[in-house]
């Protein structure tokens, strides 16, 4: 249970835990309306993969506070799931979950998405659960009783490290997008795509997991100068799913389309 902060807010589960009356109530952050010298506000999608749900809501809270997008998990089986077929700038992962060990779910997603970011958030305190996070491939361990602003630091971090490397590949599943060499490999071999179909295709691998709308396909692939009543997204769509399998992109009724882990 959490208990009740003296500011109205609420504190963490455990000691240390910095105070969510201090992050005000939750909101949408506007880059543009913090002044100079204050640190920037985050962009991205944090996956949060935790079994204890008040650890979910306490991080959640504080990682939307910065601007974050999240989804949450609440077992090692569902975190391995959404980790391999959406795309996430960060993964936080706890180790102790009652469906699956977390050193297995960090192993699966390192071997099948290596290039995919994890921070372990765990009560495994000890060296040995530490030093073989990090050679699974974790980029980073904290361990639990932590404190939030030391989590939120750590984020910030790593967000600035992904922010300075330029991202050469999108990774979806099988499905691997070289944004360089402007090649895909659907798992099986190269796949021949067009410019379009390859500019579609980044646009749906970029928001992987979630619909699409045509308006803005339209407008990230083609320009504004289509008409939206166009049915050129529809064939265009018809064309990957010749190449790279007919359940690879989804179609969303009244929305647009969903790229799915394939």
């Amino acid at each position: 249970m959490t208990e009740p902060s003296p500011r109205g807010g609420f504190r963490g589960p455990y000691p240390g835990w910095c105070d969510l009356a201090t992050l005000g109530p939750r909101r949408t952050v506007d880059p543009s309306a913090r002044g100079p010298g204050v640190e920037p506000a985050l962009a991205g999608r944090v996956l949060l993969v935790d079994d204890e749900q008040r650890i979910v809501n306490f991080v959640r809270r504080g990682l939307e506070a910065e601007g974050l997008e999240v989804d949450a998990a609440g077992g090692g089986e569902e975190g391995l799931q959404l980790a391999l077929s959406r795309s996430y700038d960060l993964v936080i992962l706890d180790l102790v979950m009652p469906d699956v060990d977390g050193l297995s779910v960090l192993h699966q997603i390192v071997e099948r998405k290596p290039s995919q970011p994890v921070l372990v958030l765990s009560a495994l305190s000890d060296t040995a659960s530490k030093v073989r996070s990090l050679e699974l491939g974790a980029e980073d361990y904290l361990s639990k009783p932590f404190s939030l602003e030391e989590l939120l630091a750590r984020v910030r971090a790593r967000l600035r490290t992904a922010a300075r490397t330029d991202q050469t590949k999108l990774v979806v599943g099988r499905t691997t997008l070289d944004l360089i060499r402007r090649q895909v490999d659907d798992g099986r071999g190269p796949v021949p795509l067009a410019d379009r179909e390859f500019l579609l295709l980044q646009e749906l691998m970029r928001h992987a997991g979630r619909s699409v709308s045509k308006e803005r396909l339209l407008s990230s692939v083609w320009g504004y100068h289509f008409d939206p009543g166009s049915n050129v997204v529809d064939v265009y769509v018809r064309r990957l799913r010749a190449k790279l399998g007919p359940d690879v992109i989804t179609t969303i009724r009244g929305v647009g389309y969903r790229f799915d882990a394939s």
